[in-house]
């Protein structure tokens, strides 16, 4: 689900699981212990960024690009941008965080190709600073602020602090046992940390530990002095050259000190200080980010909700009545519609209903409609949940169709210019060795690599029938139906095809040939040369999925000579089409399945690099192969190459954690390791490079939703290896040692292959439907006074006849009485139990601290 946004990508292996007196609230906060001691994430939806008039770095411009770290952790980065100082990315990205994540930041940089990246600026969001927003969340430009070194402050310290009253006065005990994750300040990736603590005017600090970001110092500091000061305790950095580095700090009042004593991990903060904004001097981003934290109930709550919007599907009511489905689009605001189009396609796939749910929705919206010319033009909540259904169900289809193209249009980086007023024949000498070229040569040239390229695409397309999903031909045969009953007419012949290409071609293939990275088929933006190409081609497709109604209509002239081309494709377009939706709809429906992937469908793929350690030598050597991965919700599986049958495989409900590896570890960036567990209950690690951080990101996502149900999942792990007889990480010599740092199980990326949800999109709907509850009451309150009109009209019509009744007949009643009282009772019944549920976790709470 889309939790920054809230997304529930993870709830569907715990459907089945034994529900406790708290629901998910307690089930899906931790997800290193028992399916019945999880509690549901947060997640952070961050669409959109743009850049506004960066500051430029040595050359007077930049290659920028943008990192998202959650605390400190980097989750996401987007491509960058080549040259230019007010780039664009549009870049989406859902998060699913822990309950107890504290702040989100992005980072803006130069890439070099030499050396390391510049840092241009960043903002931070607390979590408190993105919950207070709307419910529409953040968006608008924020300025840059400088990157303050000693703000960069990340990690934990175990301590154990108690105040004794001893006759000579009081004496503080501060035992400093360890610190976690702390911030690596050298250029090794790491650090040589101290503690030191200040208590009224003194001070005592802890020895050194070099070259580790996880210190285990196991001291105790004894001071002597009054009663009243603060407790202090700082951690830095040591510097044989220079000044120390600060690592961060933590502060106890002396209230704090005398009634609750310190003990346990505490996080590391900054100094207090306001965050400077540069007031625009170094740039502004353009952020939408949006945060949603919900309490998913056990399933038998939803059901009376689900089975209402259900009931308007299977038992459609007659031509212009009122059903839940109508009233809840009804009722919802614009801006909402797409996330209620999502949660209501992804709660009928999983019920095996999502084409008959998309008939129904086709069907309203074709009635309704009057022009032709209008059908499907608006964003209403059929359009939207037609483009998210071929979005769920699709994507695999689209990228067997058109990545070999798009790949080929990238890598051959052509130069195709059709506009006079765009074409730079200074650029076309540089890259050609033909001496000057005209503007009409350019232009030849240019119309023949776009018929190229425009020809390999619509063969590809028109020859994809049978790849096409069957339940997309089934809504596509259902939808030229619904159409061509409502438009018989000669003239609007053509309406059945319009109203297919228009998802098909327009909304689909389209936008994915101008944005190919948006849609997973690139990894990284187009060129502007590139970027260029793809426009025009997706200007073509989309006039073929027009049939050519608007050729010649606009005001691009210098596009005729495309022309012919266009109006040739378009009866290989019909004939696709006609093919298309010729499928027993009846077959394909029985076989639809109730999830997007089966069990043994394969989530993720693709060649990774394996580290493995090399047997018989003295100091162990790490040897890295390149082998492909394949990962489905069973197995965990690489071999040499995808056609190979020897592979080796691990069971997914072996993995025990999935977390990245410290760069300093091998020397290499980009790695992670996978920890599973063998028959004889040994721990074995995997360590796998990836080729970028985005790349590390998906695989460490999608591990970590596949094994997010397995028992005994471990809440900590080494990010270090054992080299030299002990961890570069924390130093410690056991290797069988508990890990010094947390797992991060809970930090995953929302994805269109997630797992079907169907609790936490019907929270969703429920939380829309919270919203538009005075909308639903006015409802009832305006059909209930239009009945009790009517009711009075009847009385006053049959006055002085004897034996007849006054009430309103049964065919005149208003339905939306009914259905606006029923959605009303959910809602009660919904936030009641959440009000319980709520107030069952605070009791709980308070009985813990009661017994700690």
């Amino acid at each position: 689900m889309q939790w920054m946004t809230l997304t529930s990508s993870i709830s569907q292996q715990v459907l089945n699981a034994p529900w406790d007196l708290h629901g998910r609230w307690n089930e899906l906060f931790s997800f290193t212990h028992s399916i019945s001691e999880r509690l549901h994430m947060l997640g952070v939806n961050t669409p959109h960024y743009s850049l506004m008039d960066l500051s430029p770095l040595r050359s007077g411009n930049s290659d920028p690009y943008c990192i998202v770290k959650v605390d400190h952790e980097v989750v996401a980065r987007t491509a960058t941008v080549w040259r230019n100082l007010n780039p664009f990315w549009g870049e989406e990205y859902t998060l699913n965080l822990p309950l107890d994540f504290h702040h989100l930041a992005f980072y803006v940089l130069d890439e070099d190709t030499i050396g390391h990246d510049d840092i241009i600026g960043k903002i931070s969001l607390s979590k408190e600073t993105i919950a207070a927003a709307n419910p529409r969340g953040i968006d608008s430009w924020l300025n840059l602020s400088h990157v303050d070194p000693d703000e960069e402050v990340q990690g934990e310290i175990h301590l154990d602090v108690k105040l004794l009253a001893e006759a000579q006065g009081p004496r503080l005990r501060c035992h400093i046992i360890e610190a976690r994750d702390l911030a690596p300040r050298d250029l090794s990736g790491t650090s040589d940390p101290f503690a030191r603590i200040f208590w009224g005017n003194q001070s005592l600090e802890t020895v050194t530990i070099k070259k580790t970001r996880f210190p285990h110092w196991d001291e105790v500091l004894e001071l002597h002095g009054e009663e009243g000061p603060p407790l202090r305790v700082e951690v830095w950095d040591w510097d044989m050259v220079g000044k120390n580095d600060f690592l961060g700090m933590v502060e106890f009042p002396p209230d704090v000190l005398l009634q609750c004593p310190p003990c346990g991990w505490f996080r590391l903060l900054p100094f207090a200080s306001a965050e400077e904004d540069a007031g625009g001097k170094l740039g502004a981003l353009r952020l939408k980010v949006r945060l949603a934290e919900e309490r998913i109930l056990p399933s038998v709550y939803y059901k009376p909700l689900i089975e209402l919007l259900v009931e308007s599907v299977l038992s459609p009511a007659q031509d212009g009545t009122v059903t839940p489905l109508a009233m809840l689009d009804e009722v919802s605001s614009g801006e909402s519609r797409q996330d209620i189009a999502t949660q209501l396609v992804k709660i009928f796939l999983g019920r095996g209903l999502a084409v008959p749910l998309l008939d129904y929705l086709n069907l309203q919206e074709v009635s309704r409609t009057t022009d032709p010319n209008t059908l499907f033009r608006s964003n209403s909540l059929a359009s939207k949940s037609m483009e998210q259904f071929m979005k769920l169900v699709g994507t695999p289809y689209l990228h067997e169709v058109l990545k070999p193209c798009v790949n080929r249009i990238f890598e051959e980086k052509k130069y195709i210019e059709l506009d006079p007023c765009k074409i730079e024949l200074t650029r076309i000498r540089r890259i050609s060795f033909k001496g000057t070229l005209s503007e009409e040569h350019v232009r030849e040239n240019s119309l023949g690599l776009l018929t190229g390229y425009l020809g390999e695409i619509l063969e590809a397309i028109t020859g994809s029938v049978d790849k096409c999903p069957p339940a997309m031909r089934v809504a596509f045969r259902q939808l030229h139906q619904r159409v061509e009953e409502r438009f018989p007419e000669t003239e609007h012949e053509d309406v059945k095809y319009v109203a297919i290409s228009g998802f098909l071609f327009l909304r689909f293939f389209a936008p994915a040939i101008l944005t190919p990275k948006l849609f997973d088929l690139r990894d990284h933006h187009a060129d502007p040369q590139t970027s260029r190409s793809l426009l025009l081609l997706a200007k073509a497709v989309q006039s073929i999925g027009n049939l050519g109604q608007q050729l010649g209509r606009g005001k691009e002239e210098w596009m005729v000579p495309l022309h012919p081309f266009l109006l040739q494709s378009i009866t290989q377009l019909k004939d696709f089409l006609d093919k298309l939706v010729d499928i027993d709809a009846e077959g394909a429906l029985e076989a639809q399945p109730r999830l997007l992937f089966p069990p043994s469908a394969v989530i993720k793929e693709g060649y990774l690099h394996l580290r493995k350690t090399e047997a018989g030598a003295l100091v162990p050597r790490f040897a890295s192969k390149k082998r492909y991965f394949c990962l489905s919700s069973e197995t965990f599986s690489y071999s040499k190459a995808p056609e190979w049958q020897v592979r080796t495989s691990i069971p997914v409900c072996r993995i025990c954690a999935v977390e990245r590896v410290d760069e300093n570890a091998f020397q290499q960036p980009h790695m992670m390791q996978v920890i599973t567990k063998t028959r004889d209950g040994q721990l074995d690690t995997l360590y796998i490079q990836c080729k970028n951080v985005n790349e590390l990101n998906q695989w460490l996502s999608a591990i970590r939703k596949a094994s997010v149900c397995n028992e005994g999942m471990l809440p900590s792990c080494h990010p270090g290896i054992f080299r030299g007889s002990r961890w570069t990480c924390c130093l410690q010599q056991d290797r069988t040692v508990q890990g010094c740092s947390r797992t991060h199980s809970a930090v995953t990326l929302g994805d269109w292959s997630d797992p079907l949800d169907p609790d936490a999109e019907a929270q969703m709907v429920y939380r829309q439907l919270l919203l538009g509850r005075d909308k639903l009451r006015k409802k009832y309150i305006e059909a209930s006074e239009e009945e009790i009109k009517l009711e009075q009209e009847v009385t006053q019509g049959q006055s002085g006849q004897e034996g007849e009744g006054s009430t309103v007949p049964e065919q005149q009643r208003s339905p939306t009485i009914a259905v606006a009282s029923h959605l009303l009772t959910v809602i009660e019944d919904l936030e009641q139990a959440h009000k319980v549920f709520e107030q069952q976790e605070k009791e709980k709470v308070a009985r813990g601290s009661l017994h700690s």
